[in-house]
């Protein structure tokens, strides 16, 4: 059997983190007088703590020192860990590990490709640690996505070569990176959103192991 690359974004693929950085972000803006709601949350999916904090003020007109900025930058990221450190196997997103098991049946390599520096922590709270043959996140990338560079070096450490790899994403900037590092997109999330990718679904419990199988074989 053919082997390909399979590479999965985290956040909104795996397990849903979005909603503990919604309570920290809320959280934080309660505390300096902003009114935060999740449509306004929304635009702060993959971008970085820095820009968010400074959408945030621009939102409730306010201005910070940098000292009081980078403490609420510092405070949010606390609050945002205290969420994770009480995640469990239950947070794992539908049939995301049967998916998972198939490929390690069919013997597929297997990388995690994020943006997130608290990955590897997060993979050990629900138990999938040992499912990834290779870990690539926040930690080891410089560029952002839609920069490709965190699926190139997730194809680098499964020792595949780009055209050979398959990347699952639930953010438009996540499916472009792919896009850019000529690798089979999957979006998992709304059509409408990911219509750059080369296959959406809403979620894992519409992937049948048969499409796999196909990737696999193509």
């Amino acid at each position: 059997m053919s082997k390909k690359g399979f590479i999965f974004d985290l956040d909104g693929v795996i397990v849903d983190t979005a909603k503990y950085h919604f309570l920290a972000w809320q959280k934080l803006a309660k505390s300096i007088g902003v009114d935060f709601t999740e449509v306004q949350n929304e635009q702060l999916k993959g971008v970085s703590r820095v820009k968010s904090l400074e959408k945030i003020l621009e939102w409730g007109n306010k201005t910070l020192s940098e000292d009081q900025f980078n403490s609420l930058m510092a405070k949010k990221n606390e609050d945002y860990l205290s969420y994770i450190a009480k995640m469990d196997h239950n947070e794992i997103l539908p049939d995301v590990p049967k998916i998972l098991n198939y490929l390690i049946a069919q013997n597929q390599p297997i990388s995690l490709g994020s943006a997130s520096k608290n990955a590897r922590q997060i993979l050990k709270k629900v138990d999938l640690m040992d499912k990834f043959d290779a870990i690539v996140d926040g930690n080891d990338v410089s560029k952002a996505k839609p920069n490709p560079e965190v699926f190139l070096i997730a194809a680098q450490h499964l020792n595949m070569k780009p055209e050979d790899c398959i990347v699952f994403e639930d953010s438009v900037a996540g499916v472009q990176a792919a896009n850019t590092a000529n690798m089979i997109s999957i979006g998992i999330g709304e059509q409408k959103v990911l219509h750059e990718a080369d296959y959406i679904f809403s979620d894992f419990t519409e992937i049948e192991n048969s499409f796999i199988e196909k990737l696999i074989n193509r």
